[in-house]
């Protein structure tokens, strides 16, 4: 591959197209979506034809062209016909590169619809003032929530206003659900789950009751059956919350894990050891002095002193039994005395430890004293959002990377996060990162066996930990499921490029939900002119199977919800807005019967 690039760029002249840059796990996703769902010509830069997922992106149908340059230079657009592309989707490279491909592209193409991916969430807010039709979003901070509530096993949830919707499962689907956006699911064979399958009438519940207990029949109450009929399978409803799932952690075992940290991260395990000894002998030593005289405040006075070296020996006792006198009351002040001189250079040392030496810029690896914690394996850009989310749930975690050169090594040390940075077994890193003791296992690299090996490498050691991994294929991670037991699968490019495509369509989402690996979307559409959404009501816009209206937002209270909004035939008018769930086809769909509308 030369720096000019090679490959075969579109013979024939070709318009109203869509680019996609990037020859990684996103990319291929993406354009999935993109001739699947949507239906669009699509043409692909690639950096290299042999590498990644290049080579699997160049065999799918629906692919106009792909084409080979080492960067999305100048050359590189024109060679994709970006001034009659329709959309240009950025989604390798680094924020740098990115943004000054899109600024270019933007020069090539004014009315282009610009998306790129960006890390640098803040940058990425502020480029997008800079792009008349552009959207910067971050693949990591979509999938990174899915990620970090499977590894707490909380149902994973989307902001709604001031609600938060989530997927329950079977017994936990409560009376006041949405809808039903899941039957049929088997665990041994998830190809069998159905998503938004066909919903019956709001009525169809009462006239299933009055049918089977006839018109004054008791109603039976109690539990749901444990288990799903097998001729069916389980259930998953949509539910909301009125605030977010909480993370079930005691405050005091949250209190004590702060403080160990702390202590470990000012001192060395030798420090420690001193700090201990001398604390536990002046503990002993005042509770020496305060049975002996039985005064507290006299003894409370008389260990301060002595810890500051000023003692007075020879002082007799007292008819109160105050004072210093007796042999073991002497001996209790000596043994304190000393331990008040040792903290000095104590202190001292732990000021040259952290300042002078530069602990502050070495790794820390996780103490004695962590507990309850989660693993996070790999810290590239997804495990470094994790970690970031699980440390700001308050929840502690240990990060673990191999390549000491690892972006996101210098992001979670900036946070306080202990790191275990080795490229030796990893058998070796989890024990150091104190397996035995934590709480799940996040492995979240970016190769399939890798975090494989992570699981099968924890559950070697410890058979009951949580375990989250990060697998593209589709078919592994349903062998995995079959095989492991309390583990949860995510694809991070499966997650993101529902969301990449949508923008890419110029429609919002608001999240993605996960049902074991399928996805669906959480959109909000506003009801303006040229959306094609107005004069349509909820007969036109549901899809079995593909699209469920949850709730209309009207122009006249803007910010109320209707859940469930039962007038199905009122036309949607100017200002109003719905929030739907969708399917990725389901959403492609509803972007193009809106496209006609307008």
């Amino acid at each position: 591959m030369t720096s000019e690039g090679w490959g075969t760029p579109p013979v024939e002249p070709i318009g109203q197209h869509y680019i996609v840059c990037g020859g990684n796990a996103l990319a291929h996703r993406l354009v999935l979506e993109l001739v699947e769902h949507y239906e669009v010509p699509v043409v692909v830069l690639v950096p290299d034809r042999t590498r990644d997922h290049a080579p699997r992106i160049e065999q799918l149908d629906g692919v106009a062209a792909v084409v080979e340059y080492a960067g999305v230079t100048e050359e590189a657009l024109r060679a994709v016909r970006v001034e009659t592309a329709r959309g240009l989707a950025l989604v390798d490279g680094s924020d740098q590169e990115n943004i000054h491909a899109a600024l270019s592209a933007q020069r090539h193409n004014p009315g282009i619809r610009i998306v790129l991916r960006m890390f640098n969430q803040r940058l990425g807010s502020n480029i997008e003032r800079l792009l008349r039709n552009g959207t910067a979003l971050s693949g990591s901070a979509t999938a990174a929530p899915a990620f970090a509530d499977a590894a707490l096993s909380r149902p994973n949830s989307v902001q709604v206003g001031d609600r938060f919707l989530h997927i329950a499962y079977d017994d936990d689907i409560a009376a006041d659900r949405i809808c039903v956006v899941a039957d049929r699911i088997d665990r041994q064979d998830l190809g069998r789950i159905r998503l938004l399958p066909d919903q019956e009438g709001d009525s169809a519940s009462f006239v299933r009751l009055a049918g089977e207990f006839g018109d004054g029949g008791p109603i039976r109450s109690g539990p749901a059956p444990a288990e799903p009929s097998p001729a069916t399978g389980g259930i998953a409803a949509l539910q909301t919350l009125p605030s977010e799932p909480a993370v079930r952690i005691p405050w005091w075992r949250r209190l004590r894990w702060r403080l160990l940290d702390t202590l470990r991260f000012f001192t060395s395990a030798r420090l420690r050891v001193v700090l201990i000894t001398a604390l536990a002998a002046v503990l002993f030593a005042f509770g020496l002095l305060w049975y002996l005289n039985g005064n507290f405040a006299w003894s409370l006075y008389a260990s301060l002193l002595d810890l500051a070296g000023a003692a007075q020996p020879d002082q007799p006792g007292t008819g109160d039994g105050s004072g210093t006198g007796g042999t073991w009351q002497r001996i209790a002040q000596v043994v304190i005395t000393f331990c008040g001189i040792t903290f000095a250079p104590v202190a001292t040392a732990i000021m040259v430890e952290v300042l002078a030496s530069g602990r502050r810029g070495q790794h820390r690896n996780p103490g004695a004293g962590t507990r309850d914690h989660v693993v996070v394996v790999g810290l590239g850009n997804v495990g470094t959002r994790v970690v970031a989310q699980l440390h700001e749930l308050g929840v502690p975690v240990v990060g673990l990377e191999s390549d000491p050169q690892a972006r996101g090594i210098s992001a979670v040390r900036a946070l306080g996060v202990p790191v275990v940075v080795d490229d030796g077994p990893l058998a070796e890193q989890l024990r150091r990162a104190r397996l035995k003791h934590s709480r799940a296992v996040v492995a979240v690299s970016g190769d399939d066996a890798t975090n494989l090996e992570a699981a099968l490498e924890a559950r070697a050691v410890r058979p009951d930990v949580r375990v989250v991994l990060r697998l593209f294929d589709d078919s592994f991670a349903s062998h995995v499921y079959a095989t492991l037991d309390n583990v949860a699968s995510r694809s991070t490019s499966y997650l993101s490029a529902p969301a990449f495509a949508a923008a890419l369509m110029g429609r919002e989402v608001l999240g993605t939900l996960s049902v074991f690996r399928h996805v669906l979307l959480i959109a909000e559409l506003p009801a303006e002119i040229g959306t094609g959404l107005i004069g349509l009501n909820r007969h036109d816009l549901e899809d079995p199977g593909g699209v469920r209206v949850l709730a209309v937002r009207l122009a006249r209270s803007p910010r109320l919800y209707h859940w469930n909004y039962a007038d199905r035939t009122r036309t949607l008018e100017p200002g109003d807005s719905v929030v739907v769930a969708t399917t990725r086809s389901g959403l492609a769909r509803l972007n193009t019967t809106l496209t006609e509308n307008t």
